[in-house]
């Protein structure tokens, strides 16, 4: 796939608005699509970790769950991974496993993240396999949104 930043762009847009729905549940605003080798979106997800009560529940296995399930088969070769937040090392886990070739990502993850900052999991040449990555897309929007989630408690006097 070549590098369509306008794509990219519109991409993230779906992925904002998984986060955004998150909210609603109390979970972190994290939202990940997964598109086929088309671009069309064939799977979505959102952080459901407080919904679900299932630490698993993060927006990149939601979504990765349901495109495998639209394709009826795991191995999403072809396929793109857009997320809101740059991926965990168990959402990176995911991604290798399920042979997903080009991860997009918009804020960088200086805590946990496994795809560039912290770790290099995705482009790590000693796994079975490695994905291309694209970081920093819609950054601010999606920093911003998870700034302001965790900001809010504060302002409130909640710890």
């Amino acid at each position: 796939m070549g590098v369509d930043s306008a794509l990219h762009e519109a991409w993230m847009r779906a992925a904002l608005t998984e986060a955004r729905a998150a909210l609603a549940t109390g979970d972190v605003p994290v939202g990940a699509i997964v598109t086929d080798a088309v671009g069309a979106v064939i799977g979505r997800g959102r952080n459901e970790r407080e919904l679900r009560q299932d630490p698993t529940a993060h927006a990149e296995i939601v979504a990765i769950r349901e495109a495998a399930a639209a394709l009826g088969d795991w191995h999403l070769t072809g396929c793109t991974l857009i997320v809101t937040l740059e991926p965990c090392m168990m959402c990176a886990g995911a991604i290798v496993a399920a042979r997903i070739p080009v991860v997009v990502f918009g804020a960088w993850d200086e805590k946990a993240g496994a795809s560039g900052s912290v770790y290099d999991v995705l482009r790590d040449r000693r796994l079975n396999h490695r994905a291309e990555v694209f970081a920093g897309v819609a950054e601010n929007e999606c920093s911003e949104l998870l700034r302001d989630f965790f900001e809010e408690p504060a302002r409130r006097g909640v710890r």
